[in-house]
């Protein structure tokens, strides 16, 4: 059955003014515009409706009690789309959003108190798990988005980057590189290294730049958080190479409180910060707000930029560009 709302629009305003002329100036349609509805109506449903004479027009019995019922059910419909574009303005209820530990630590912190000054109705819901599960979270429908480390394994998810930031070399005020002012890739020869484990983006971004540098390193520790890189360098396990946003933030870098120093590499060594999503899924309107005021917050933050975010929804690479 193939009857349209304006045909019962039409319909219903007929039976309320008892003319085809008066229901026309009522709706803004013409006389024969509201007759060919009329008649297209009642083709569709097989049943007459109005019996129309030259003096006046009646509804039949089918058409009356047609009439009852759609008052009701148009009031209704009416009603709910009302509702609907509502939601489309509404900035409220949970976002949850999964990150990778190193985003979490120093850069959701920021979103998370923006997003509760900005948006007081929306709760914004950190999920901090290691970069597979935060992937697996999105495509599993368990976060609204997540804001992981653009790497191999995430082209099935719809990003937008962020932000770039580089890697740096962090050892020990003993080390040899503390009165540095940089690192080469080929000085990192024959160094022991502690090292983010397998389930971090970086950690593929980072064995992929020593092998082309021709750095041979001894892996002497493969760790899950950066608190415990950390310490292992303060204990003289090794030395490391971590993104930026690990790094607690630390004024006068290179300082990192008193044992650690954070140098730049040479060359320059970036990992891409993206915003995910699942292919074919529309953020909410809350969802759709926290995506882009962390969007606008890395817009302005000290990191090195991409440029201009992609408009959301638009599908982008999501493997690494070391």
């Amino acid at each position: 059955m193939n009857v349209s709302l304006r045909q019962l629009k039409v319909f219903l305003a007929v039976a309320n003014h008892g003319s085809f002329s008066r229901a026309g100036e009522d709706i803004g349609l013409t006389q024969p515009a509201v007759s060919r509805c009329i008649r297209e109506l009642e083709q569709e449903l097989g049943l007459k409706l109005v019996d129309r004479t030259t003096r006046e027009v009646t509804l039949t019995e089918v058409g009356a009690s047609l009439s009852a019922t759609l008052a009701r059910v148009l009031d209704e419909l009416e009603s709910a789309l009302r509702d609907t574009h509502g939601l489309a303005e509404e900035r409220r209820g949970r976002v949850r959003v999964a990150s990778a530990p190193t985003i979490s630590a120093n850069l959701m912190p920021e979103c998370i108190s923006a997003c509760a000054a900005r948006y007081p109705d929306i709760t914004l819901l950190l999920r901090d798990q290691v970069q597979t599960l935060a992937s697996d979270s999105v495509r599993h429908g368990e976060v609204d988005f997540g804001v992981i480390v653009a790497s191999e394994g995430t082209e099935d998810l719809v990003g937008e980057p962020i932000m770039v930031e580089p890697f740096l070399v962090v050892c020990d005020r003993s080390h040899r590189f503390a009165t540095q002012t940089q690192v080469t890739w080929e000085e990192l020869n024959g160094e022991k290294l502690v090292l983010l484990d397998y389930a971090s983006g970086s950690r593929p971004l980072i064995d992929r730049a020593l092998a082309e540098h021709g750095a041979y390193c001894q892996v002497a520790q493969e760790v899950g958080h950066a608190i415990t890189v950390f310490r292992m360098i303060e204990a003289g396990i090794g030395i490391s190479i971590m993104p930026a946003l690990a790094l607690p933030p630390m004024p006068g870098l290179p300082a990192h409180g008193d044992r650690l120093v954070a140098l730049p590499l040479v060359p320059q060594l970036d990992r891409t910060i993206m915003l995910v999503r699942r292919k074919n899924r529309t953020l909410s309107p809350a969802a759709q707000s926290v995506w882009t005021l962390i969007q606008e917050i890395t817009a302005t933050s000290a990191h090195t930029l991409i440029g201009q975010p992609e408009k959301s929804g638009e599908k982008h690479d999501t493997s690494a560009r070391p």
